[in-house]
């Protein structure tokens, strides 16, 4: 049994949950979300979502918990939003925002355009090193924030390049002097 699966998920105000089949649609102040989901039947009463395992479905046990957790997401990114900040270091490092797109330079010889998609937004903070992702979508924010670092992951050596903010770089020593004199 799903311990995840069992708990209701509660609805702010201004948030409304629709069910239609297997396609379940949530809006809110935020904007409009909708996934398909499977193995599980999905029931919206007094406020309250509720996830039930579909009998019929045979991998309606290992679905239960997931779908509940997608389903609650899309409640909080319409409601609140999501965001993610990413962190740029080393000389020369930055970024720009040129109209709805971002221009990065991390040391190529050319700077590299990441268009955004529709419902994502960015701004640029502190000094062009930092960038702030927004969007009520938590799953295409991930995949964009994932997209950009990409781009120049840090280093090792230096810990140059891009990095989520608060995020480790497990650094490694450089090169140590061989062959001492003797």
């Amino acid at each position: 049994m799903s311990r995840i699966g069992k708990k209701p998920i509660e609805c702010p105000k201004g948030v409304s949950v629709s069910v239609e089949g297997n396609l379940v649609k949530v809006q809110g102040p935020l904007g409009t979300l909708e996934r398909k989901v499977s193995g599980v039947k999905v029931q919206v009463e007094d406020g309250k979502v509720r996830v039930l395992k579909d009998e019929n479905e045979p991998k309606a046990e290992a679905m239960w918990g997931l779908q509940r957790t997608l389903i609650a997401n899309m409640i909080e990114g319409v409601s609140k939003g999501f965001t993610k900040t990413l962190q740029i270091s080393g000389i020369g490092y930055k970024a720009e925002l040129q109209g709805k797109d971002l221009l990065i330079f991390v040391g190529y010889s050319h700077p590299v355009k990441v268009v955004l998609p529709e419902g994502i937004t960015a701004s640029v903070e502190e000094k062009q090193t930092r960038i702030v992702l927004k969007g009520a979508n938590k799953e295409l924010l991930g995949d964009v924030a994932a997209r950009i670092r990409l781009l120049r992951p840090a280093d090792p050596y230096k810990a140059k390049g891009i990095m989520y903010l608060g995020e480790k770089i497990r650094r490694k020593a450089g090169k140590k002097g061989v062959g001492g004199a003797s």
